[in-house]
């Protein structure tokens, strides 16, 4: 054998033998450490997670789907169930739970770490030493490890089910001492843990106290210290006041006020009982209000204000059917419906829509010649084709006749006068004052404004007369844009030649 045909075979043998090598590492040393570390990261977690065969499409591990958590905690077990997408507790009260305290439960749980083992085989004396004897909080969750398609909650061989101890915190890092069930090791893990565990009943419950869509309210009564009024929302969305006088509402304003007092959480829950009720002045509250919804039975909610050896409290009763909710809340909660008439009532002077707005008659006051404005071309956008047909004609301009709409759509009163005056002359307010009315196409009159005199001791305020029956009062500036002559709105003619002048022409 030649030289050269040696080294290829002492070549190829050595080849062979480091691929031995190679593969036994792998599969001798390192593929039996990587299972070991896997299997070490699976046992470190607090929840059980779902077994390899349990992938999603795309490769990754399933997210748990939690449907039952029993919390114990400062003496009391809570237990709440999934609900569909929401969660709801069923023990030791009935009552919608609160989403991110659930969410940062179920969170911790799938999610969190032991971040190490403080003792292999403790005794009775070291669970105490560590707050594990009686444990501080307990958490007992089940949960399901979806298929592909995502079902698989009645599958028992899917089904994960874990109980966790919590002990006293470790001063020196913050952490707190966890223990598991059916291991009978003692953990550290993070703070956050506790956290997000350690949640009594008022930390569990929605503290919404209204529970309802104001889009849902459809008419509200109320009778509180400055006086009862009723209000109805109408088809168009608008609101209108029904008691003690029928007269618009300010829409803004009766949103502004159910949505403040659904923004409004509970401070704590009482124990509902008659007794209780009576004790607290719900029997004889400083407000009760009833509110009638699209659908569904009517909610009744009464306050009461109740001195005691801590301060001043206020309590709250919301009744709908059979569903009761008992509540303290926060002071304010009690100015909220208490609200003067003044402040409900629509202040809009004129009530129209741009888009109807036809035709402009303007009444420069006394007897000046009104000045008529006609949108010419119906086919044409809501601002185009204005021209100002009387005393005189000519092109409008358009921004100005903009402005203007956009000013008498928007003007609000700052102040409500006598309500059905006998005499508006008293006002200023007649037939020849100054203001304008607005038109659609067939000429039916939309909307009219008088304005009348300066209010006595208002400077910069003048009466008005608007859509209602009363007098409104209304910052004289805003009416600065209403044209007094022709020539105010209409397009400036274009500057003469010296040709259409007459003048003579430079021969060349």
């Amino acid at each position: 054998m030649k030289q050269t045909e040696k080294n290829l075979v002492i070549l190829l043998a050595l080849t062979v033998i480091s691929g031995g090598l190679a593969l036994y590492a792998y599969f001798g040393v390192m593929k039996p450490e990587t299972a070991e570390l896997e299997r070490m990261e699976q046992h470190e977690k607090i929840f059980a997670t779902p077994e390899p065969d349990e992938a999603t499409k795309d490769g990754g591990t399933a997210a748990l789907v939690f449907t039952q958590l029993s919390v114990q905690a400062k003496g009391v077990t809570a237990t709440l169930e999934r609900q569909g997408e929401t969660w709801r507790l069923t023990s030791p009260v009935s009552a919608k739970a609160e989403k991110w305290v659930v969410d940062a439960i179920t969170s911790q749980l799938q999610s969190a770490k032991f971040k190490t083992t403080v003792d292999e085989a403790p005794t009775d004396a070291d669970l105490e030493k560590y707050g594990l004897k009686p444990p501080v909080f307990m958490v007992t969750a089940k949960a399901y490890a979806p298929d592909a398609s995502g079902g698989g909650k009645e599958d028992p061989a899917r089904q994960r089910t874990v109980t966790l101890y919590g002990g006293i915190e470790n001063t020196f890092d913050g952490s707190v001492y966890v223990r598991r069930e059916g291991d009978a090791r003692v953990y550290a893990a993070e703070g956050s843990v506790r956290y997000a565990l350690e949640k009594d009943i008022y930390a569990l419950r929605d503290k919404e106290f209204l529970g309802l869509d104001p889009t849902h309210v459809q008419a509200l009564d109320v009778t509180a210290k400055t006086g009862a009024y009723a209000l109805e929302r109408e088809a168009t969305g608008s609101w209108r006041l029904t008691k003690p006088s029928a007269q618009r509402a300010d829409a803004d304003r009766v949103k502004r006020l159910i949505q403040s007092l659904k923004d409004q959480r509970a401070l704590a829950f009482p124990t509902d009982s008659a007794e209780e009720r009576t004790k607290l002045g719900l029997d004889t509250p400083l407000v009760d209000a009833r509110f009638t919804l699209t659908s569904g039975e009517p909610v009744r909610v009464r306050f009461s204000l109740k001195q005691d050896a801590t301060g001043t409290k206020v309590y709250a009763l919301r009744e709908q059917g059979s569903n009761v909710l008992l509540a303290e809340m926060p002071e304010a909660v009690l100015h909220l419906l208490d609200v003067n008439l003044a402040e409900l009532r629509d202040k809009t002077v004129l009530a129209f829509r741009i888009e109807d707005v036809k035709r402009l008659v303007i009444h420069p006051g006394g007897s000046a010649a009104p000045i008529v404005l006609a949108h010419m071309n119906p086919d044409a956008g809501t601002l185009d084709g204005w021209r100002v047909q009387a005393p005189q004609a000519g092109m409008a301009q358009v921004l100005k006749v903009a402005s203007l709409l956009k000013t008498l759509h928007t003007l609000k009163a700052s102040a409500y006068g006598e309500a059905k005056p006998k005499k508006w002359e008293t006002y200023g307010i007649t037939e020849s004052s100054r203001g304008v009315s607005l038109l659609d196409a067939s000429g039916k009159e939309l909307a009219r404004l008088w304005i009348g005199s300066e209010v006595l001791d208002k400077m910069g305020t003048v009466y008005v007369r608007g859509a209602g029956t009363e007098v409104m009062e209304v910052d004289s500036a805003r009416l600065s844009e209403l044209p007094s002559r022709p020539e105010d709105v209409m397009e400036a003619a274009p500057a003469a030649s010296a040709t259409d002048a007459g003048s003579p022409v430079a021969q060349p």
